[in-house]
């Protein structure tokens, strides 16, 4: 008889333990938790442990105990391993993939795109209007920016690449500006070091002047080399470059979006029409096809060059030919 009842015993807690094991299984493994709201954008804090994520992810709406997340956290092996970070989160999901998620730090990354042409101004005004960057950088002047972000160069206009920039929320702006920073000094060195001989610079600093020049004043990317063309012979036989981009940028908030004949004549160390050689600082953010075209310019005796109209250029070797081109398009043959 006794040894019946153990029996019985026994069969009762191994029955109790398969519903018990069964039921965490379908809990942790198959049935969803409840979100009050999908997608929920939660962070992690360095150092966290289980149960305070918990309790900060129902304060969020999304329906996990302590005690289960922590007991799952323990069965899987996953102790010590939760990953700082913000993440997604989003319905429908288990407290197993929950966790993995988190464990495997599958933090959420957004982006932001530094567009050629920009000038520096302009980089600065969309990151500091990106809600998902840590903004610590505002109100600092650029000298103090370029210090933090390691560069050597005094100014900082041209000097980041124009890319899109994965991130996850929360990361601070210095380090957005360091990676574009980088990113510039590794695409101009490597192009330098490829550069065709013979050419008018006398360091990749001047050659990214020129490239910025040539991402301002080219209409179609297939004449970006002849557009470089034009501006390297110039430089090469002493010629003013005459670039409207440079002395647009000089102008600063003065342009009104029409440059006239006083405008082109009022000297300042950007105008190019009054001041021989390279403008002292790029113009713009520059693509790595502009550093391309100014490191290898297309094989022209080119000296000039208009818009047509329709994107494209005429480019000419003489000034007659270059007037009659002016004449043509610019002047509707008058």
């Amino acid at each position: 008889m006794k040894g019946r009842v153990v029996a019985l015993v026994l069969f009762s807690l191994l029955v109790s333990a398969a519903v018990a094991l069964a039921w965490g299984w379908h809990r942790f493994r198959v049935e969803p938790v409840e979100f009050s709201r999908s997608p929920v954008r939660f962070t992690v804090p360095s150092g966290a442990n289980v149960r305070n994520v918990a309790q900060a992810l129902r304060d969020e709406g999304v329906d996990v105990g302590s005690t289960e997340l922590w007991l799952w956290y323990k069965l899987r092996g996953h102790d010590g391993k939760l990953k700082a970070g913000t993440y997604e989160l989003a319905a429908p999901m288990t407290i197993d993939a929950l966790l993995d998620k988190l464990v495997r730090g599958d933090v959420l990354l957004t982006s932001i795109r530094l567009v050629e042409g920009w000038t520096f101004r302009q980089m600065r005004e969309a990151i500091d209007a990106n809600p998902d960057i840590a903004h610590d950088t505002r109100g600092l002047d650029d000298a103090e920016l370029l210090r933090r972000v390691g560069a050597s160069e005094a100014r900082a206009e041209g000097l980041f690449f124009p890319d899109t920039y994965r991130f996850t929320p929360g990361a601070s702006d210095v380090e957005i500006y360091r990676r574009a920073y980088q990113a510039l000094q590794r695409a101009l060195n490597t192009a330098w070091e490829q550069r065709a001989p013979d050419l008018p610079y006398r360091s990749p600093y001047e050659a990214l002047v020129l490239a910025s020049i040539v991402e301002k004043e080219t209409g179609l990317a297939e004449e970006r080399d002849k557009v470089a063309a034009v501006f390297v012979n110039r430089l090469r036989r002493g010629m003013l470059l005459q670039s409207d981009p440079t002395t647009i940028y000089g102008m600063g908030e003065r342009f009104d979006g029409n440059l006239r004949k006083r405008d082109l004549q009022a000297d300042s160390a950007y105008n190019t029409y009054t001041r021989p050689g390279l403008p002292p600082t790029p113009i713009a953010l520059t693509s790595r096809a502009s550093i391309d075209a100014a490191l290898h310019p297309a094989d022209t005796k080119a000296l000039y060059f208009v818009s047509r109209g329709d994107g494209t250029s005429e480019f000419s070797s003489d000034l007659g030919s270059h007037n009659r081109a002016v004449s043509r398009y610019q002047r509707g043959g008058r």
